[in-house]
């Protein structure tokens, strides 16, 4: 039972806060029941050390059975601990280190996929991990970061997938000209969402959002840079018909991506 929050492991842990330290190690923290229990699920041989409160050991048993089944040997610690482990406030008595695991550019677009999300410049952890999040439930078949992006391994990024991270193959440091070359090689439109853009109604009723389709969603505030729009074949903005200034980046991308998602399956 580790309980003091001055041990080196509880120290090594938390210095994962630190994307240089992340780097460094190849290595990411999963704070909470659901973010440890879909990597023990989908992911076991990722996990490197689980840390445990006997009582959260006790209240989640799927937890304590993945474990075991994967062989992994639960760490015991107190709720100060495990607090201090954590970015959060409330993690529930559980947390995990895991290995990074990115996927290659190249192979994303192997095997003729449909729906794809480019993300470029995109700052926020929040947005970031939502827009995963909801690439994952419409069924995109991989998500791509450039390097002007956030860090997938962030701590915020991590939780905002809620445990997406591990179902979708997610590029991270790509070149935006790279990543769009190789879309339109699969056979993939590749469309920016800019506030500019034509409107996204009339595209699907073309049948446009049908075909395979890369989007490319940009910074929250700027959007996408004018030379990374022109490099995309058409650009589509979700419309706005109340009195709504703008919307925010990962409800439009939750628009746009499920606009296809609906016009492909139909």
């Amino acid at each position: 039972m580790i309980e003091s929050v001055r041990n080196q492991r509880v120290r090594d842990v938390r210095k994962l806060a630190q994307k240089s330290e992340r780097t460094e190690r190849g290595m990411f923290v999963l704070e909470g029941p659901q973010a440890v229990r879909e990597g023990l699920m989908t992911r076991p041989d990722l996990i490197e050390e689980l840390y445990v409160t006997p009582t959260a050991f006790e209240r989640h048993q799927d937890i304590a059975e993945y474990a075991d089944a994967a062989g992994i040997e639960p760490v015991f610690a107190t709720e100060a601990v495990v607090d201090a482990m954590s970015d959060t406030r409330t993690p529930q008595g559980v947390v995990a280190v895991a290995r990074q695991f990115p996927a290659a550019l190249k192979r994303l677009f192997d095997g003729q996929p449909k729906l794809i999300a480019i993300l470029e410049e995109v700052r926020d952890p929040g947005n970031l991990g939502t827009i995963i999040r909801v690439a994952d439930s419409a069924g995109a078949d991989a998500v791509v970061l450039t390097g002007r992006t956030v860090d997938l391994y962030n701590p915020k990024v991590v939780r905002a997938t809620t445990g997406s991270l591990f179902h979708i193959p997610i590029a991270v440091d790509a070149d935006f000209g790279d990543a769009t070359s190789r879309a339109r090689i699969a056979g993939m439109r590749v469309v920016a969402a800019d506030v500019n853009g034509n409107d996204l109604l009339e595209a699907r009723t073309r049948g446009d959002l049908a075909k395979p389709t890369a989007w490319v969603f940009g910074n929250e505030a700027r959007g996408l840079e004018p030379e990374f729009v022109a490099q995309c074949d058409d650009s589509l903005v979700v419309p706005i018909y109340g009195q709504a200034e703008s919307m925010n980046l990962a409800t439009a991308a939750s628009v746009c991506l499920y606009e296809s998602a609906f016009s492909q399956r139909s």
